[in-house]
């Protein structure tokens, strides 16, 4: 009789807990209804801004003020950025961190109409949507805020402002000064073209540049006197090129000549190559680095000129999270799908004809939670960096048409219309109700931090970070 007692007690209080947590769900989904017309307005600013790495000045600008006059404490100049900041609300545990970026990328002005047509030939455009990434995390942390400040749930919500993602990897110079310590799970999100809680991971990169030093001399009157730079630029990519046969299918290897010479009549005595190599992982990544090194006194020695090897930086994979996925795969099946207008499907299809893609429109369903690939495709995050500090649970949510291709100027005119916009809210209410799930579930963060502990071994992180201060002058 007792047991029986004691058992519909426990069921009852269970019953009421998950009704107060539905309550608070409901309540974050209107906050961000309520926040819309504000949130599209700071997204439309920043992707009108369009600032490169560590240039996103009025960018961070306009999320700092909207942070502070939502009653967030600002902490600027994180890292010894200029444009990092940390915006906090509450006190005590739990500590739920969530990351905004907002720089663009180099060369992609674009109008918000589904032809080419650039607002300013050669400028700056937000084609991989960071512009709405920002906005969208840092109107999750507000619905958060208010019911914190309402006394609903008891904690801390921080948001990152995160610059220089898209470049120099940011976030690895915040690392260093320790502002993700302290935070028990970390919110993340990224634009893309389908609805998915992402537990897959991504390639470890690093950057660098190699520099040759010769002796100039006239091309054609004295070119004996000379030794060039360039040759020496020419066999080092040559040696690259003939290297990529023989890594592994996961390895990938780019380059950017940045200067080979000014002139056609003189033997060039400077020569600069920006290189990056990646792998699923770092431990894979590692080798091939120190090959590509070797390769570059090689070509020095063949074209009797000096050379210097400069780290730029470099970044982890990422290291999912299941269980925080299965938290955030749930929201997303109560939330459903986004529904499209017919002009916003006809505005997708246009772009996707125009880009050689299949005219099928906008991707509006939700994904089922994937299995985590053994070498998942895709591309590089200093995401992964903050995946080693703390457990991180992501989303990716559709800012644009099916397949498109991303860093063009496909996304930032749809990063810059509605369909964006729809992503923003989407995206901003997925994240607020997985938040609610662990200011109020103990248990739910229990689990992410033993997966973390799990998946991360006795590995000691160390960030793929030069000395001293960020490159924040580096030349763009």
């Amino acid at each position: 009789m007792l047991l029986a007692l004691f058992s519909s007690i426990v069921v009852a209080q269970a019953v009421a807990q998950d009704n107060s947590e539905q309550q608070l769900k409901q309540e974050v989904i209107a906050s961000v209804d309520a926040q819309a017309d504000a949130l599209t307005d700071l997204s439309d600013r920043i992707w009108s801004f369009a600032e490169i790495a560590f240039r996103e000045s009025e960018s961070a600008e306009a999320l700092i003020e909207h942070a502070a006059a939502h009653g967030f404490a600002i902490t600027r100049n994180v890292g010894g950025i200029p444009t990092a900041f940390v915006a906090e609300y509450g006190s005590g545990d739990p500590v739920i961190g969530i990351m905004g970026e907002f720089d663009a990328l180099p060369g992609l002005s674009q109008a918000a109409v589904p032809e080419r047509s650039p607002i300013e030939t050669g400028a700056p455009g937000h084609g991989c949507g960071h512009n709405v990434f920002g906005s969208a995390s840092l109107g999750a942390a507000i619905a958060i805020k208010q019911l914190i400040e309402a006394g609903d749930i008891e904690g801390t919500i921080r948001f990152y402002g995160t610059p220089a993602e898209e470049k120099f990897f940011g976030k690895l110079w915040m690392i260093r000064a320790g502002a993700f310590d302290g935070v028990d799970v970390m919110m993340d999100w990224h634009p893309g073209d389908e609805i998915e809680a992402s537990v897959q991971s991504s390639q470890a990169l690093v950057d660098f540049l190699v520099e040759f030093d010769g002796q100039a001399a006239h091309a054609a009157a004295d070119p004996w006197n000379g030794r060039s730079a360039g040759d020496a630029l020419e066999l080092y990519a040559h040696g690259i090129n003939a290297y990529r046969e023989h890594v592994k299918p996961t390895v990938r290897i780019h380059y950017h000549i940045m200067d080979a010479g000014k002139v056609v009549n003189v033997v060039p005595d400077y020569a600069k190559i920006w290189v990056r190599v990646r792998d699923r992982s770092r431990e894979g990544m590692a080798p091939v680095y120190e090959r590509v090194q070797a390769m570059a006194e090689g070509a020095a020695i063949m074209a009797n000129v000096d050379h210097k090897v400069t780290l730029i930086s470099g970044v982890h994979e990422v290291m999912p999270n299941r269980t925080g996925g299965a938290a955030l795969q749930a929201n997303l099946e109560a939330l459903g799908g986004i529904e499209y207008t017919e002009a916003e499907q006809q505005f997708a299809m246009e772009i996707q004809k125009a880009t050689g893609k299949a005219p099928v429109g906008m991707d509006a369903e939700v994904r089922s939670l994937r299995e985590t690939q053994e070498n998942p495709s895709g591309g590089s995050t200093d995401v992964g960096d903050v995946s080693y500090i703390v457990p991180t649970i992501r989303l990716r949510a559709p800012i644009a048409g099916k397949d498109v291709p991303w860093h063009s100027w496909a996304v930032v005119a749809s990063g810059g219309m509605s369909i964006g916009h729809k992503g923003l809210t989407y995206a901003s209410k997925a994240l607020a109700m997985t938040m609610i799930d662990l200011y109020e579930d103990p248990e739910l963060v229990a689990a992410i931090k033993a997966e973390f502990a799990e998946r991360k071994g006795d590995y000691v992180y160390e960030g793929i970070v030069p000395p001293g201060p960020p490159p924040l002058d580096f030349e763009q």
